[in-house]
């Protein structure tokens, strides 16, 4: 069968070769930016530094204020064709340090496709390296399109001090996003560097971000910042520039760097490229897809061959205690037939859920991690090892594992249910879940999470806690699951316990999490308190709260819920849907919420343990005290500080390395 569709393909191909039009590649990848890279590299105004680009170089004192900078890639980029009606498509990722030396900073940086590749004259302070005062706003001069990273409110137009635009031919942005709403600061201290993703397909173009802490992990998941239908045939000439460009101001400066830069693009070729494909004659192209054909062949031939992509994985796995069953790739394959899109359950930021059945376990799901996750070897490891030799039966059950042909996958038990978030904020025609099953499933979190921060041999973090990680089988029972983040640490009567490493999603993350890149057991209990709030209320976090005031905070349901409890409203915050039982369970209802602000108070050493949570869930004792006020976020938290609490780590409680995570 394999063999009549490559002679269909060789066939096909040949009856299309003279029609075909000629695509060639653009790609670079600068991945650390290097002293070395800089000949490929046109630096003006700029600083060659070893592992970045530095574009404005700022120092206290006023040397280097009101000074502007370009790099620009000294290919030209053919854009589009109006010869042949043609936009090229491109995909550029890139890391951005911003260090503000002085306060307040300014003025910030942005990446260019311009058609001049030098700097204009007089742009620095608030035209980012942009335009000018003489080219702002102006087509025919200024020529340039630009994703800016603004650290200044320079006029009236900006959002904020930490926002994204985009900009055509004008340093006013015809779309802007404030990065606070994600989580994102360009300024902070505490973090590696800013990832940024730009794509466009030839029609729409898409920015999205993410902080990368100090070793390089990635501190959260990519967000998508800004996306916007975008012509830039209809402001741009065929061939332009791509670049980075920053400035610095009066009185406030910062250090704008690249620290590495990809970019891959679809170029279309010139006519002389495309006239010599019209002249390939019929042997050259049945000689070149022959070579193809038997490369195939031999490819197929011995794709059962073991892979050395990750050489150690299998022995990282199986050097793990209580490890789970082994399948082989085909019993899966065959489970989900073939991966039918038509068992797809869900997609994540890792890899993509299908349905299965398997003889033993009939039903199961089957994540197949993304080969394009930059974490998925980390993320697969850490389910094994350590999901893999817990067993609670609030926790998510994980059968097996298969690691061939660069595919990883696990096996879990079959959830029917699906998601918590499906029906805290799905779709109408999905059931309103009532009060008792919420408190059920609040419940089954904490016995959960405290199996994991308490039950184990070595404390686990999940360091993910949040509505669409709580599965629910088909009794509604909450189980809590993706593992791909969690770490174990030592086990000790202290209460602090942390990881180097930063992880989570937005909503959920605890604010000292963005100061100390660390994650802690109270860090998780802040999460837990997140999704206590959005189960009570049914509202997702960070979401803005119509009609009841402007909350402009990394969580505004959280701020909104402390102003309800300082007015002596908190019931006000009780999802609609749940009307009918609102009586009965007023206080509980009221508990809950209480107990949503203690486990998400700002200082984490005033949070309370998962056993404290379950003794106020079963009545035992009251809901911690909460202070009507919000009490101000302060660090180092007192008493005691995080400092003390880490050089008792470093003195005798050494963090466990990745490799070996173990459980119960």
């Amino acid at each position: 069968m394999w063999f009549s569709q490559v002679v269909k393909s060789l066939f096909l191909a040949f009856l299309l070769s003279g029609a075909l039009t000629q695509v060639g590649c653009y790609n670079f990848n600068f991945s650390p930016l290097t002293q070395t890279d800089p000949p490929q590299l046109k630096l003006e105004n700029a600083l060659s530094l070893p592992e970045a680009i530095q574009i404005t170089e700022a120092v206290v004192g006023g040397e280097h204020e009101n000074k502007s900078g370009r790099v620009i890639y000294n290919k030209p980029f053919r854009l589009w064709s109006k010869k042949k009606n043609i936009t090229a498509s491109f995909d550029t990722t890139f890391l951005l340090k911003i260090n503000p030396p002085t306060s307040p900073v300014g003025e910030g940086m942005a990446f260019i496709l311009a058609a001049n590749a030098s700097l204009p004259q007089n742009s620095d302070g608030e035209w980012l390296g942009i335009v000018n005062s003489i080219t702002n706003g102006t087509s025919t001069q200024a020529n340039i399109v630009a994703v800016e990273f603004d650290t200044r409110k320079s006029n009236q137009e900006d959002l904020d001090d930490n926002h994204v635009g985009l900009d055509v031919n004008s340093i006013n942005s015809i779309q802007q996003e404030s990065l606070t709403t994600y989580g994102i600061n360009l300024t902070a201290t505490g973090y590696d560097a800013i990832k940024v993703r730009v794509q466009y397909d030839g029609k729409k173009m898409n920015v999205s971000a993410s902080m990368i802490m100090k070793d390089m992990t990635i501190g959260v998941e990519d967000v998508e910042v800004l996306s916007l239908p975008l012509e830039l045939s209809s402001y741009l000439p065929e061939v332009v520039f791509v670049g980075f460009s920053a400035s610095t101001g009066s009185n406030h400066t910062q250090t704008n760097c690249v620290r590495s830069w990809e970019f891959n693009g679809s170029d279309i070729s010139d006519e002389d490229l495309e006239m010599l494909w019209l002249w390939i004659t019929v042997p050259t192209v049945l000689i070149v897809l022959s070579a193809i054909a038997i490369y195939l062949y031999l490819k197929r031939k011995n794709r059962e061959k073991p892979d050395d992509e990750y050489p150690r994985i299998e022995d990282q796995i199986q050097g793990s205690s209580m490890a789970p069953t082994k399948f082989k790739f085909k019993e899966l394959r065959k489970a989900t037939g073939n991966f039918n899109p038509k068992n797809k359950l869900g997609k994540g930021g890792f890899g993509t859920v299908y349905k299965g059945v398997l003889a033993k376990y009939k039903e199961v799901a089957v994540k197949r991690i993304s080969k394009d996750s930059h974490q998925g070897k980390q993320e697969f490891i850490a389910e094994v090892t350590t999901i893999g030799s817990l067993h609670h039966k609030n926790l998510v059950r994980l059968i097996g594992w298969c690691y061939e042909r660069r595919e990883l996958l696990l096996v879990y038990e079959f959830m029917s249910n699906c998601s918590l978030d499906r029906f805290i904020f799905g779709k109408e025609e999905l059931p309103t879940l009532s009060w008792e099953r919420r408190h059920a499933i609040i419940y089954g979190v904490a016995q959960a999470l405290d199996y994991l921060h308490n039950g184990c041999e070595k404390r686990v973090l999940h360091r993910d806690i949040k509505s669409s990680n709580i599965m629910l089988d088909s009794g509604f029972n909450a189980k809590l699951g993706d593992f791909g983040l969690a770490r174990t640490i030592q086990q000790s009567e202290n209460t602090h316990h942390t990881t180097k490493v930063i992880a989570g999603t937005p909503g959920y993350m605890a604010p000292e999490t963005f100061l100390t890149g660390r994650a802690t057991v109270e860090t998780d209990v802040y999460a837990f308190g997140v999704l206590v709030l959005e189960v009570v209320s049914g509202r997702k976090p960070g979401n803005q709260i119509e009609e009841e005031s402007d909350y402009n905070n990394n969580n505004n349901s959280l701020y909104w819920l402390w102003d309800l409890y300082r007015q002596g409203r908190i019931l006000n915050a009780v999802d609609s849907r749940l009307k009918k039982e609102f009586d009965e369970e007023e206080e509980m209802l009221s508990i809950m919420l209480i107990l949503a602000l203690a486990c998400c108070h700002p200082n984490p050493h005033q949070r309370p343990s998962m056993r404290t949570v379950l003794q106020v869930l079963k009545g035992e004792v009251p809901p911690p005290l909460v202070p009507t006020e919000r009490p101000a976020f302060m660090w180092p938290a007192m008493p005691p500080s995080f400092k003390d609490d880490t050089e008792n780590i470093s003195s005798g409680r050494q963090l466990d390395q990745f490799t070996e995570l173990t459980g119960r």
